[in-house]
């Protein structure tokens, strides 16, 4: 009789942490999370866990919080219009007005995908897809940041070419722009076009700190393809698939 070649079963899930797993599955923050497990809130497969590190299978393990299960939320991706005077947060010590004031409570946790300052305006995208919000940040993506800066000075030549020459700021580290071209000026300030490859904190701030110019305005209009456009101040909106689409197609391209 032949016999049969029984290959073991590749299980296609892996473990990842407890409190990751929250994060993942878009229930809350990882923060967030580590707060709930700590509290001793939260049971797999009926057994409370107090270990946020707990290693466990999202799709195969039960995870309860407060005695309720845990589903993975449909992955939701928005983009916001920041108002100036906000901070990019979900809680804030000093009490600010953070951009969950513009989110509806209705819809699933999602995070802001990297930052803006509280100075800072335009386009915040924000999601509960952990994983696609950390790539979108990162420098081996390529995802350019393209941003309008309203500044107290009238850009000539010998400014644009320090920027993209580089700028030494006061700790010492070369911070430069990819692209800068001016945009529109009037008589005693100017807007220019400014294009990171590159996402150090404050970057353009820093730039102009050094360099003795104040900033007027800063507003972010595109990550990569993706353009703010006619997106009310204050509004969001979820990125339709074609968006979601072309973001990954360049991610992609820049790996």
């Amino acid at each position: 009789m032949r016999g049969t070649n029984h290959m073991p079963h590749k299980d296609k899930t892996r473990r990842v942490g407890l409190a990751r797993a929250l994060s993942k599955m878009g229930y809350c923050s990882r923060s967030r999370a580590f707060e709930l497990i700590r509290a001793r809130r939260v049971r797999v497969n009926g057994t409370v866990k107090s270990d946020p590190e707990f290693p466990v299978h999202v799709e195969r393990d039960r995870i309860d919080v407060d005695g309720q299960a845990i589903r993975p939320e449909t992955r939701t991706y928005l983009m916001l219009n920041k108002p100036r005077g906000i901070v990019t947060t979900a809680s804030d010590e000093k009490g600010r007005e953070t951009v969950y004031a513009n989110i509806s409570a209705e819809l699933p946790w999602v995070a802001p995908v990297g930052r803006l300052d509280k100075a800072s305006e335009g386009l915040l995208l924000l999601t509960n897809d952990s994983e696609w919000g950390a790539r979108v940040t990162l420098p081996e993506t390529h995802l350019d940041k393209t941003y309008h800066v309203q500044i107290s000075a009238i850009a000539d030549a010998a400014l644009i070419e320090k920027l993209k020459g580089g700028v030494r700021g006061e700790d010492g580290q070369v911070l430069r722009v990819k692209r800068a071209e001016t945009l529109r000026h009037g008589e005693k300030n100017s807007w220019l076009v400014i294009v990171l490859d590159e996402g150090k904190n404050r970057q353009i701030r820093r730039i102009f700190e050094a360099l003795g110019i104040e900033i007027l305005r800063l507003v972010r209009v595109a990550i990569g393809p993706l353009a703010l456009g006619e997106l009310p101040k204050g509004d969001y909106r979820s990125l339709t698939s074609r968006e979601k689409q072309m973001l990954d197609r360049a991610m992609k391209r820049g790996d």
